[in-house]
């Protein structure tokens, strides 16, 4: 079976909160989605605002290799021939060869939004088409809000397919534009409108009930061939249905023909790219793409992982371009101790009995306080103390600090191959002093730690063992000169204790990986 991935992210998803494309960035997602082998790409509405027009114009120059670019418009205004309409003008001088045009399908809007009869309403939709179908263009139907519609007057419902049917669209593409429709309804709905509408069928979900993914399965079991959505769901109100989803669904769970393995292990880099273009986060545990959807934090987990990839993992997340990723934290066991030594590439100097009693280092550290979960880079030095063989580029002796409101003075001291070596620095806040002055001490022997940027560093009290509080916990996150940045962990008494910990292992791992940018 063939379905068509229609990609609606740079018009349906620009409705969603907070999203604004600039015209680079649309044309950017356009490279990435043709070379995910999505079908067709909606670039938005010509008639809407200047930025999509332009839009339009420069997207001419790429040469795709698969996606067919589309131009969105309403069917027109009541009264106003299709000829003299300016929306479809505008998508004809969009000058793609598709057009998708939408309509309305409840006669309740067409009674109390349009404002017009049931039969001009028809009138218009079968016009309009025909109308862009003279001017050369192929012609895709949207049938706005067709499954409330079809609830409320079904037999009017169909009337409105028909009428696209007869200007000479060649799909009919079914909305749920409110999303409160029921996958079983869905199901009925698009296996009734097979049987009695001489057109292919697509479904176009929304997201409010968290069905939108659901909807778009059911309507291809019922026959859809075409499903429309948006990267990571995003769109107006919740969002859209969400094609990072549904695109290995109907793959990988469904075995449907809709794009080709060495595309599909380009959704991971293309969810995680647009999220950025959009600057919105995107969710670590989103299905497939998430940085979470097939990380393992239970011993258990862990360690049945190990010995058989696909004991705690539905899919091989590489088929997506994602992967497995092992967590450490006071639940870990053995199992994660070896996958995530042979993460770092060191899983054959350590033994089952070195993993356990890292293991137990691990509960013991965290019970005082620490947490490696968020702070992998402390683990791997953590991890690589415990082997044979292992010296730090440098040793800590002790640190000064004094403060007033305005400024912190520190002095670091430290030995390097039987060398002291000292740093002072001065700053407004203690951590930018204690990282300064222990720069100022390293990098003349380690030029290459003086290309660590220093990006935060975050305090908070924890508890004891006993659970009373009174101990503090620092993050300190760095960059390195290849933009990869790293995180550690300190934990102490007080709060410079813990900041001077997570410092010297930010730097201490920086110098364990050299050139820095090979982090």
């Amino acid at each position: 079976m063939n379905v068509e991935i229609y990609d609606t992210t740079l018009r349906d998803g620009c409705q969603g909160e907070g999203i604004s494309f600039s015209i680079a960035a649309k044309l950017e997602i356009t490279r990435r989605l043709d070379a995910l082998g999505v079908h067709y790409i909606e670039g938005g509405w010509p008639g809407s605002n200047p930025r999509d027009a332009e839009y339009f114009r420069q997207v001419r120059t790429l040469n795709l290799a698969k996606s067919v670019i589309t131009a969105f418009s309403f069917v027109g205004k009541v009264g106003v021939p299709p000829e003299q309409d300016e929306s479809l003008r505008a998508v004809l001088d969009a000058d793609t060869p598709v057009v998708t045009v939408v309509g309305k399908s409840w006669d309740l809007h067409v009674q109390a939004v349009l404002r017009t009869t049931n039969d001009e309403n028809r009138r218009l939709i079968r016009d309009a088409v025909r109308y862009l179908v003279s001017q050369g263009r192929r012609v895709m139907y949207d049938a706005e809000q067709f499954f409330d519609g079809y609830k409320a007057n079904p037999a009017y419902a169909l009337q409105t397919l028909e009428a696209a049917a007869e200007g000479g669209a060649e799909i009919v593409v079914l909305c749920d534009t409110n999303g409160g429709t029921m996958p079983w309804d869905v199901a009925d709905i698009v296996a009734e409108v097979g049987r009695k509408v001489g057109l292919p069928v697509g479904m176009h979900p929304h997201n409010d009930c968290e069905l939108g993914v659901a909807n778009a399965l059911a309507a291809v079991r019922s026959g859809a061939v075409q499903v429309q959505g948006t990267i990571n769901g995003y769109g107006e109100r919740v969002g859209n249905a969400n094609l990072s989803s549904i695109i290995p669904n109907l793959k990988i769970k469904m075995g449907v023909n809709c794009i080709s393995d060495d595309q599909l292990a380009l959704l991971s880099g293309l969810s995680h790219r647009v999220s950025e273009l959009t600057h919105l986060e995107l969710s670590p545990r989103a299905p497939y793409v998430g940085r979470s959807a097939f990380a393992h934090k239970a011993g258990l987990h862990a360690d049945a992982t190990m010995k058989l990839r696909q004991s705690y993992q539905h899919i091989v997340p590489e088929r997506v371009g994602n992967e497995t990723r092992v967590l450490i934290s006071e639940l870990a066991g053995k199992g994660n101790i070896l996958l995530k030594a042979s993460e770092f590439g060191i899983g054959g100097d350590l033994n089952a009995d070195a993993a356990r009693r890292v293991a137990l280092r691990v509960k013991e550290r965290e019970s005082e306080g620490y947490a490696y979960e968020g702070a992998e880079a402390s683990f791997e030095l953590l991890l690589r103390r415990a082997l044979d063989g292992y010296a730090a580029s440098f040793e800590p002796v002790g640190f000064t600090a004094t403060s007033d409101p305005n400024r912190c003075v520190t002095t670091v001291r430290l030995t390097m191959g039987g060398k002291d070596l000292a740093g002072t620095s001065e700053r407004e806040h203690l951590a930018d002093a204690l990282w300064a002055a222990l720069i100022g001490a390293l990098s003349p022997a380690m030029p290459a730690l003086g290309q660590i940027e220093f990006v935060s560093c975050e305090v908070e009290p924890v508890a004891d063992r006993s659970g009373a509080p009174g101990r503090m916990r620092a993050f300190v996150t760095v960059r390195g000169d290849a933009g990869r940045q790293w995180r550690t962990v300190g934990c102490g008494g007080r709060a410079d204790e813990a900041m001077w910990q997570a410092l010297l292992d930010s730097l201490e791992f920086g110098a364990l990986k050299g050139a820095v940018a090979h982090v």
